[in-house]
């Protein structure tokens, strides 16, 4: 199945149950890995665990087995690996915390040396310079997604 209808199978699957803020990311320029993640919420860890089995039903109906399947058990943070497309589905609060979307929507560096800083004074390869957002893994709501 090509990776854009792997997509909307499982974009489809988690609409079916009502997975809240869906974001497709098309990271192609940006990895090897996959070609898209596709980014959703689920309401509690329950819906989140249904979302995960669902998405897993409807691309198995279609002949499309998962590569892996992570955090059935916690349902804090699942991820449905399907090569190429990878589903992550979290409790908002989790979502908020890590922001996928915004660490795979870093801009490529524009014309000009890594570390360059352009007229904004933002560093060209999107980096943030301060330090200011590490994560501090004892913070992580729920002491972090157990995978």
């Amino acid at each position: 199945m090509k990776a854009e209808r792997l997509r909307d199978v499982a974009v489809a699957a988690l609409e079916d149950l009502k997975a809240v803020d869906i974001t497709v990311l098309d990271v192609r320029g940006m990895t090897t890995v996959t070609d898209y993640m596709v980014v959703a919420s689920g309401t509690s860890d329950r819906h989140v665990r249904a979302l995960l089995q669902h998405v897993i039903e409807e691309t198995g109906a279609r002949g499309v087995r998962p590569l892996g399947v992570e955090g059935e058990q916690d349902a804090q943070w699942g991820l449905v690996d399907l090569g190429d497309v990878v589903v992550h589905i979290m409790l908002p609060q989790v979502r908020d915390f890590y922001q996928l979307e915004k660490l795979w929507r870093v801009k490529p560096p524009v014309e000009g040396r890594a570390g360059e800083e352009d007229q904004t004074g933002e560093d060209r390869t999107g980096e943030d310079r301060t330090g200011e957002d590490r994560i501090d893994k004892e913070n992580v709501p729920g002491g972090g997604a157990r995978f």
